[in-house]
Parts: C-alpha cells; structure tokens; sequence
C-alpha cells in the first residue's frame, strides 16, 4: 500500500501546476465552509444563549393550557401549591437541573401619573432568577448596583417603556393590575433600573419582586393536603382522614385546623427553599449543559405525567426554550444554511477531482496499456487512480483545515461587534468545535475518492492492445 501511495504522489508530481490548482480549489472550499460553520454556528449559540441566559431559561414548566393564552398572561391559569409539592421535589431530584426559579407573569398598566401604558410583568425571586438566568443582570442599563436584582417595592423598567415615559432610576411609578376575580389593584413602585430590551415580546417585560407580584395581584397562600404533609413529617394523619381535596378546587373556608395546616404548609416550603406556598404561573429552568435538554425533557415529563386533572390529562406541561424565542427560526436556518454549504463543498472537490482524474486517464492511455500488458490486474490500477485521488484530497483538505484555522485565530484577536434586533455591540467570536474540523475533513477526503472512482474504473477496465495503439 506504502509503495502505491509513492506511484500515486509520484504522478501527481508529474503535473505540478494542476495539481497544485486543484489541491488549492478544494482548500477555498473547505475554508469558506469552516469559516460559515465558525461564524454561523458561533453566532446562533451567542444568541441562543443571549436568550435562554437572559430572559427565558432552557426550559419551562406551565400549568396545562396556559401556553394557548400566554400571550395575554393570564392570571387564572397559575400553578396551585396543591399542584406544585410534587413538581418542586421532582426538579430538586433531577440531577441535571443547575437552577429553576418561580415566576407571576401579568399585564399590568404603568403610569408615571403623566401617561400610561401597559407592561408585562414578571414577579420573580431575585436570588432564584439570578442563578436560572445568569445573564439577565446584565441587561441592566442603568441603576448602579444590579444585585439583586429587585427588592420589595422596586421596579426594572425595560428601556423601550422607560424612555418614551421619560423615566429615570429613582423615580415613582404605578402599577394597576386586575387579579382573576376581576377585581383591581394598584401598587406604587421606585424604578431601581433601566434594562435593556430584547427583541420580540420580552421586549416589553418589566421585574418586580415575586411577593409585589402576589400582593398586587392578591394572591394568597395555601396550604396544601394533610396527606402531603404528613409524608414529610409535620403532621399525623387521623385514623379516618378527610378526602384528599381536589387540586383544581378553591380551598375551604378557613377554620382553627386549615391554620394550623396552613402554618404546616409554609414551614414545609420554607425548609424546602421553595419560597412562599402561592400560586406560581412559570418556572423556569436551567440545566447543567444545554446539549442535555431532550434528554431530560423526556425524562421530567415521564416523572409528572402521573399527577393528572379530572379530564385524566398531565397538569403539567413542559417545553424547551424554542416554543417561547422567535429566533429558533432563525437558528434552524443556520442549521439548514451549514447542510447547504457543505453540499457545494462536496459538488466543489467532486468537480475538481474527477475533472483533474478524467484529464490524467486520456493523458496516460499508452501508460495504463503498458501497466497492463505487464501484468498489472486492473484491480491495482483502479487502486492506483483512486490513491491519486485521496492524495489530491488529503493535500486539499490539509491546506484548507490549516489556513481556516488560522483565519478564526487571526478574527478571535480582533473585536467583531454587531447588532441584531433591540441588541446592540454584541460581540463575535468565530469558533469551531473540533468534532466539526474533523467531519470536514473527513468528508471531504471520502468525496474525493468517491470523485476519483470513475476516472480510476475507466482507466482499469482498458484492454491493453487499444491502450498501446493510442495516439
């Protein structure tokens, strides 16, 4: 094999200039598609993680049929504590969850007692929704200090309602929500900071602290089943316990013992770190590594599907990120961009190569009839043209990995900065994953045998007497 790899190179040597060419054609397209794999891809995981990081998480959880009315937030379609034990101890079992956090999500009318316009409000644990979101702090324009991020009775404004209003940090604001009993409330609120708006809905999403949100909206809390809390040890069952209540019922009117449960309930979430036991419209979640998400949605979704309503469906439903980012659409275009380069890629190096084999097999015709006069099978011939084509391909590919690695190295010293949608002086930097490198060059180089194949079936199925009387 050693010895046919020298013949092969050998040849190639005889025609420098073309092969020279060739070997150069097939390294600008192996460059151009690892530069667009390193560009595309580096940007698509940038905002993918400008979203997931700053604003929705990698996944979220919401009560079944909220996400058919997301859009307007509604408030009567929240996570019940009945509902939520069960959940809360399934994300804190779940090993791949670095971090979740609760949210009220509302719409609500803010007036800077000049004008008004509405808001959609996220109510949200400061220290809970810094650790889901890590990034989301950053978004924050104005306002000196960004931890935590909000306190009881502040507010974050994002910029594309704070300018227009003229407002400024420091300044008095209200807030009018209806609860979902139709019933009104104001609350007045300080604006701690000016954010940073992000393109699409989130755009208009103002922070308050989760308590403000209940308080607002008049949420109170609940205390959750006696059977719940005496399996985690805080009460005694009796010998004849009531009918577990249903989750989806308002709770009784209180007496002496659902205090005394009541008092249960928050101890149990306290101890748990699960906040306050109230109604919760989101959670949100963040893994350990996003490349676990499939994964684990299959896996917490076959963990709830047993804590069902009265129609027998789950209660719970849980989506990726993409069911709430517009720009998922954007990332599977990269992703069908990436196949399409890749398939001019190989159209290039097929072209080139077979163009190139096809030339040296009519140009050496008395050359292959000798061979095979001699004794030469045709299976070493056909061994010998298709060598010459992986030489030609290894040559290219080694050229172009080289030249595309240096050029990422050559972007990443220098700042590259864009803007996209309300975000601006995001910065670039062109990466490729190894796996990637390797793919390429891997295809590339069985392309050009594949190229070379029919050249080398041509030049071995020659009869040696026609071969010999070739002009």
């Amino acid at each position: 094999m050693l010895n046919l790899l020298k013949i092969a190179a050998r040849n190639l040597l005889r025609y420098k200039r073309r092969t020279i060419l060739t070997a150069l054609l097939i390294s600008v397209g192996l460059l151009a598609v690892l530069l667009f794999v390193a560009v595309a891809g580096s940007f698509k995981e940038m905002m993918v993680a400008q979203f997931t990081d700053s604003m929705v998480g990698h996944m979220q959880v919401h009560r079944r049929g909220y996400m058919g009315a997301m859009e307007s937030l509604p408030v009567d379609r929240n996570m019940r504590p009945r509902m939520l034990v069960k959940l809360y101890e399934v994300l804190d079992d779940t090993p791949e969850i670095e971090a979740w956090s609760q949210r009220v999500k509302f719409m609500a009318m803010l007036s800077n007692f000049v004008s008004t316009t509405s808001i959609r409000l996220n109510g949200v644990d400061p220290q809970d929704e810094a650790a889901t979101v890590p990034l989301l702090p950053q978004r924050v324009l104005e306002g000196g200090t960004r931890e935590p991020l909000v306190a009881r009775g502040e507010i974050q404004l994002p910029e594309l309602l704070a300018k227009p209003m003229s407002l400024k940090v420091g300044d008095t604001v209200v807030l009018v929500a209806t609860n979902k009993d139709g019933s009104v409330n104001g609350k007045t609120f300080t604006v701690r900071g000016i954010m940073e708006s992000m393109s699409g809905p989130g755009g208009r999403d103002g922070y308050i602290h989760i308590d403000d949100a209940r308080d607002l909206l008049r949420i109170a809390d609940e205390e959750v089943e006696e059977t719940v809390l005496a399996r985690h040890g805080l009460v005694e069952l009796k010998p004849e316990a009531p009918e577990e209540q249903s989750l989806f019922e308002a709770p009784p009117a209180e007496t002496a013992e659902t205090a005394s449960l009541l008092e249960e309930t928050k101890s149990l979430f306290e101890a748990n770190a699960w906040g306050r036991p109230s109604e919760v419209s989101e959670i949100a979640i963040r893994l350990g590594s996003r490349e676990m998400l499939d994964e684990t949605l299959v896996s917490l979704n076959a963990r709830v599907a047993g804590l069902k309503n009265k129609r027998g469906l789950s209660i719970f439903q849980l989506h990726p990120w993409e069911k709430f980012v517009p720009f998922s659409k954007i990332a599977n275009m990269i992703d069908l961009m990436n196949l399409f380069v890749k398939i001019i890629l190989v159209s290039v190096v097929l072209m080139s190569i077979m163009n190139v084999l096809i030339m040296s097999v009519y140009e050496r015709v008395r050359e292959i009839g000798t061979i095979s006069a001699i004794g030469t099978p045709p299976g070493r011939i056909l061994a010998l043209f298709l060598s010459e084509g992986f030489l030609l391909g290894l040559l290219g590919t080694v050229i172009g990995t080289v030249i595309s690695l240096a050029v990422i190295y050559t972007l990443n010293r220098y700042t590259i900065t864009f803007s996209f949608g309300r975000q601006e002086n995001l910065v670039l930097v062109p990466t490729i994953a190894t796996s990637d490198v390797v793919l390429t060059a891997l295809m590339t180089i069985a392309v050009a045998v594949l190229a070379s194949l029919q050249p080398a079936w041509k030049a071995s199925r020659m009869e040696p007497i026609t071969a010999l009387r070739h002009v």
